[in-house]
């Protein structure tokens, strides 16, 4: 027999559920999102007005960074990029720099460290080439990685590689 209170319970759980079958499981990020207040992001291109060495490692030329935001340290988050391959598994990549455009770190020196994400995830993910767009989603934070090719100023443990989709 249902009474009052369990008409009232199922009501009101009913009226929840399409908001919580809705409910994103992650943070939208965006480039911008990652530089910290009152500073503005180098454009892509900026690579045009900086020196150009043919001698000198693309890791030299990048811009120095103006610092971190620690906002989303330990959350989960979805955000868009280019993947610049680390490392192999197979035919998979595992390890990778997220940069915010085409080129970076490659053809074009890479932009300030909180402008770049290292990635590191347990399923290799096939990449169809450096030229697809990607939605990552996972756990963020800030952490101070070096390779041969850039300083990162954040790290992300990938669940999730998609194809790009806004």
């Amino acid at each position: 027999m249902v009474n009052r209170r369990h008409l009232i319970a199922l009501l009101g759980a009913t009226g929840l559920a399409p908001r919580l079958a809705w409910a994103k499981d992650y943070i939208d990020l965006n480039w911008t999102d990652l530089i910290p207040e009152g500073e503005v992001a180098a454009p892509p291109g900026i690579e045009a007005l900086m020196p150009h060495d043919e001698t000198m490692a693309m890791s030299v030329r990048q811009p120095p960074s103006s610092g971190v935001r620690n906002d989303w340290n330990g959350e989960v988050v979805r955000i868009p990029g280019y993947i610049v391959p680390i490392d192999y598994s197979g035919t998979g990549v595992t390890a990778f720099i997220l940069v915010p455009f085409v080129g970076a770190c490659v053809h074009v020196p890479p932009p300030p460290a909180n402008q770049l994400v290292f990635v590191t995830t347990a399923d290799p993910y096939e990449s169809s080439g450096m030229f697809e767009a990607v939605n990552v989603v996972g756990m963020f934070g800030t952490a101070s990685t070096s390779t041969q090719l850039a300083d990162i100023g954040y790290s992300l443990s990938a669940d999730r590689i998609e194809p790009f989709k806004r």
